[in-house]
């Protein structure tokens, strides 16, 4: 997988068809995010270089409640793989 602007957007979009909120806040986060359950929303440290923010959602994916029927096609691929 590239590091670039664009993998970080697809990422993002898988986060945010499933109902979250991504959101680059300053502040000092365990490993760089804090998820606050009960608005479902996701807050990643904005001075995160995009590898370290792709890597971060990486290892969020699966702590998320992620519904792949709520993905499009193309989502549910790059979850999948």
């Amino acid at each position: 997988m590239k590091f670039t602007q664009n993998t970080l957007d697809k990422i993002e979009r898988i986060i945010e068809e499933s109902g979250y909120i991504v959101r680059f806040e300053k502040g000092t986060f365990q490993s760089g995010y804090c998820i606050l359950q009960a608005k479902k929303v996701v807050v990643l440290n904005k001075f995160l270089a995009i590898e370290g923010r792709i890597n971060t959602l990486i290892d969020l994916l699966p702590l998320l409640n992620i519904n792949i029927d709520d993905l499009t096609h193309e989502s549910q691929k790059l979850f999948l793989d």
